[in-house]
């Protein structure tokens, strides 16, 4: 087996064949919804930037919560320090 074969996974001849097929039947099925290719990419990219938004707010939203918690949790640890030292 040549390495152009091996590297296409078969005979260029029968790749490009099954390549031309599932182009068509990958066509049809946009076709079908009425999705051009266009749209296809650009839905990608508004779901990741929505997933990106999505990761943004819970990661602001656990930050949030942390420091709301150190408020009450840093004195506390500080003033358990100080007693704790004077013995």
């Amino acid at each position: 087996m040549s390495n152009l074969n091996r590297f296409l996974g078969g005979s260029p001849g029968s790749v490009l064949v099954r390549l031309i097929f599932l182009s068509l039947l990958v066509g049809a099925f946009l076709a079908f919804y009425e999705i051009t290719p266009f749209e296809l990419i650009e839905r990608l990219f508004n779901w990741i930037a929505s997933v990106f938004d999505l990761s943004l707010e819970t990661v602001l939203k656990v930050g949030r919560w942390i420091l709301y918690g150190a408020v009450i949790v840093v004195p506390l640890w500080l003033i358990s320090r100080l007693f704790s030292n004077r013995r």
